[in-house]
C-alpha cells in the first residue's frame, strides 16, 4: 500500500487550524499560514542531524512534503534528490523540484544515493518491509539512512491537547451559537446550522484518529515508541549506528504554534519528552544464500 498522509483538518499533519468554522475556501489559507510554524520545527530538528550526512552526499528524500527540507540540504552542499504521492497535502505549496511517485517503488536506479533520508514519513508507510527494500536498493554501498520519527510522547500530549483544542474551538465558537435578531426562519435555520458544525467539529476533537498507517491513537503509544522502531529496524536488515531525541516538544494540534519559540520547546522538551527521535542506520550485509 503507498504511503498516505491524509490527517483530518484539525491536525493538518501537525499543521493545526484557525479557530472559528473551516471551509473549503478557508484550507489553502490555513495551510499556508501554518506552514510557518511547521517550517520552524523541521528547519530546527534539521539542525540538530545535519552533522550525520557526509560531506557533499547524494541524498534521497522520501515524503518531501513541501520539499523545505530539500531545499534546505541544498543549500547545505547536498545533492538532493526529493520524492512524494501526487495528492500529498503540500502540493500545491512546493519550493523544490520533488518528482511524484506511488509510495512504493522509488523512481531511482540501483545505488544511485548515499543517503536515504526522511522526516515523519515511515509512520505512514503501510507496508514497511517492502519500502526497507527500495531503500537498501537504491543506496550506494557505504550508504546511510537517516529517519526522524513521531515519538510516543508526541502521541500522548497530542491526545491530551486535542481536548484543549476542543474546549478552545467550542469557546471561540460561541458569538455564532446565540441569536443576532428575533427568532424568525432565517435565524433559525443559522443557529442550527452553526450548532451542528461546532458540535461536530467538537466531537470530532474529542474522538482522535490514529496518525500512522497502523493500529489506533491507543496502540501508537507502542508504535511510535523508539523501542518498536529499533526492532522494526533489525527486522528488516539496518542497524541503527545513531540515534537520540529530536530535542523539541510540539502536538499535533499545535500546542501555541509560532508564540512558542524554539528556546522553551527545546526547555519542554527535557520536562515532558521529545516529539520526535532521529535514527540513522546502514544496511546490515545479507548473507548468500
Amino acid at each position: 500500500m503507498p504511503v498516505r498522509r491524509r490527517p483530518r483538518l484539525a491536525m493538518m499533519a501537525v499543521l493545526g487550524y484557525t479557530t472559528g468554522f473551516i471551509t473549503s475556501n478557508q484550507v489553502d489559507c490555513t495551510a499556508v499560514f501554518s506552514l510557518d510554524h511547521l517550517d520552524a520545527i523541521r528547519g530546527a530538528e534539521l539542525d540538530k542531524i545535519a552533522s550525520l550526512f557526509p560531506t557533499g552526499a547524494r541524498v534521497l528524500e522520501i515524503g518531501a512534503g513541501t520539499g523545505k527540507q530539500a531545499l534546505d540540504l541544498q543549500r547545505r552542499g547536498f545533492e538532493v534528490t526529493a520524492i512524494e504521492i501526487a495528492e500529498s497535502n503540500y502540493a500545491a505549496h512546493r519550493v523544490f523540484p520533488i518528482k511524484d511517485y506511488d509510495g512504493r517503488a522509488i523512481p531511482l536506479a540501483d545505488a544511485s544515493v548515499d543517503v536515504v533520508f526522511s522526516s515523519n514519513v515511515l509512520e505512514h508507510v503501510a507496508d514497511l518491509s517492502r519500502m526497507h527494500a527500495e531503500i537498501r536498493r537504491v543506496l550506494a554501498p557505504g550508504g546511510a539512512c537517516i529517519h526522524v520519527l513521531p515519538t510516543h510522547t508526541w502521541r500522548f500530549w497530542t491526545t491530551l491537547t486535542s481536548y484543549l483544542e476542543a474546549i478552545s474551538f467550542f469557546v471561540s465558537s460561541a458569538p455564532q451559537l446565540v441569536p443576532r435578531s428575533a427568532p424568525r426562519a432565517t435565524e433559525m435555520r443559522r443557529l442550527g446550522g452553526d450548532w451542528y458544525r461546532t458540535a461536530r467539529h467538537t466531537v470530532g476533537l474529542c474522538l482522535p484518529r490514529r496518525h500512522g498507517a497502523r493500529g489506533n491513537v491507543i496502540s501508537e503509544l507502542w508504535l511510535f515508541h523508539p523501542r518498536w522502531w529499533r526492532r522494526n529496524f533489525k527486522n528488516n536488515g539496518f542497524a541503527v549506528v545513531a540515534e537520540g531525541p529530536a530535542g523539541l516538544f510540539y502536538t499535533g494540534e499545535v500546542l501555541l504554534g509560532l508564540r512558542l519559540g524554539l528556546a522553551k520547546r527545546k526547555r519542554l522538551a527535557r520536562v515532558l519528552g521529545s516529539s520526535c527521535h532521529f535514527f540513522k542506520l546502514v544496511p546490515v550485509p545479507q548473507r548468500a544464500t
